[in-house]
């Protein structure tokens, strides 16, 4: 059963009654009308969720009627139908906006489906719209200060071209939501943003990452896999932490910049993309050039567009902001009525430099809306500048205050390199898979 409204509109009667009685059969809400002009009045006052439409009608006909709804209402699915269907006009219909195209005498089942097929056609678009909408306010840029303002300026400019953009910023800053915010931007928005992290990965696997790989290439690749570049065709392929790439691998990014072709590890078919390229660093590259870790040549390659995301301390006047927006976001994840921040609470924040800029803010927000039980913060609630550890002197057994502080150090670690893991290991001089072990015997969560 469903409660959707679907219009019947057809100016013989019989058929009306006749398709209102099986549609109400099937628990649908019915409205009715004889003529086209009679239509558009319906619609001003009702909200059907699909249109059953007769091409026939006299004064104003089906197709011009057609017209009309699609002018008013474009999402609205209308199938069309006659006694007299013909490609040519079925083909027009279709041009003209219409969903389907059904021929008298009508099927009842085929009635049923068409209608049932439009409504489930318009729920996903619907949906669609809805995450499209949810993805904006994810990724919005959030803040009113001439900083700020200018960085959008920079990005609408950007968006309007396919030229390849390098955004430098320190860790925390926001890199990944304005590459995010170019990509929906521009004319790519309907296709793939694939983003990858080039120091999350290992160096021996990140040429299967990026241009992926034929079964059989090397231990483990049990079948084929396509790679970054291949899933971003069409679309935006977004290299984070770029700057912490092998040589071996940027002459091969390099390469494919140059041709918009490549070939999977353990290929040899040419592959050809069209991507635009991303990337996003937080290391001086020119800096890297000289110290022979960055090639030059990509690094120009990259540097079309240079966009540099300011640091928060740069920024305290659009502190206010992030703070409401992110005490909405984690008051709606948590089920919680929001809280409050009053003007003292405000000052704390104000007065701190936020090494970790944006990251840091939204992870104290997280914080205080977790455990602060009343619904107002206030400056006794808040401590910034370090992460609270555990009294490890309040355990009676050794090894519960070993793994208490084990667990705050390899946090703190992991903090201080942007959770980096190859890194973090190489400084905790730890084998990566034992420090992955580590993380997930104590429910470290990892951004």
């Amino acid at each position: 059963m469903t409660e959707s409204t679907v219009l019947i509109v057809d100016d013989e009667e019989g058929i009306r009654e006749s398709l209102a009685g099986i549609f109400e059969d099937e628990g649908y809400v019915v409205l009715t009308a004889g003529s086209g002009e009679e239509t558009l009045k319906v619609l001003k006052d009702q909200s059907p969720d699909v249109i059953l439409l007769d091409v026939w009608l006299k004064g104003m006909d089906g197709i011009q009627t057609l017209k009309e709804i699609k002018d008013r209402k474009p999402d609205l699915p209308v199938i069309m139908i006659s006694g007299h269907g013909n490609i040519e006009l079925a083909v027009k219909a279709t041009r003209t906006g219409a969903y389907d195209f059904l021929e008298k005498p009508l099927s009842l089942e085929r009635v049923l489906l068409a209608a049932r097929r439009a409504l489930e056609k318009r729920t996903l678009e619907m949906e669609n719209r809805a995450l499209k909408q949810d993805l904006v306010k994810k990724w919005k840029l959030i803040g009113n200060s001439q900083k700020i303002k200018q960085l959008r300026e920079q990005i609408d400019m950007a968006a309007k071209s396919n030229g390849r953009v390098l955004i430098l910023g320190e860790s925390g800053s926001g890199k990944e939501l304005v590459a995010h915010t170019l990509h929906e931007s521009s004319s790519r928005a309907d296709k793939p943003f694939v983003e990858m992290n080039c120091a999350a990965i290992p160096q021996e696997l990140i040429e299967s990452e990026l241009f992926g790989h034929e079964k059989g290439s090397f231990t483990g690749a049990f079948e084929r896999k396509k790679g970054k570049f291949e899933l971003a065709d069409e679309g935006t392929l977004f290299l984070d932490e770029v700057g912490d790439m092998s040589l071996s691998t940027q002459s091969k990014v390099l390469r494919v910049i140059e041709t918009q072709e490549f070939q999977r590890v353990g290929g040899s078919k040419n592959i050809k993309v069209d991507v635009r390229i991303i990337s996003a660093t937080n290391k001086d590259l020119f800096e890297e050039v000289k110290k022979a870790n960055f090639r030059e040549d990509l690094l120009y390659r990259l540097n079309v567009i240079p966009i540099i995301v300011p640091p928060l301390r740069e920024r305290k006047e659009d502190i206010p902001e992030l703070v409401e927006f992110f005490l909405e976001h984690f008051a709606t994840e948590y089920g919680q009525k929001p809280k409050k921040m009053t003007a003292d609470g405000f000052k704390v924040l104000d007065a701190y430099d936020w090494p970790g800029n944006i990251r840091e803010v939204r992870n104290l927000i997280e914080r205080l809306v977790i455990m602060t039980p009343s619904t107002t913060i206030t400056a006794k609630n808040i401590i910034v500048g370090e992460t609270v550890r555990s009294d490890y002197f309040s355990f009676s057994a050794l090894k519960d205050a070993r793994d208490s502080f084990e667990k705050d150090f390899i946090t703190k670690k992991l903090e201080e390199n942007n959770w980096n893991i190859s890194k973090t290991a190489e400084i905790l001089d730890v084998e990566r898979s034992n420090l992955h072990r580590k993380i997930k015997a104590y429910d470290i969560k990892t951004p």
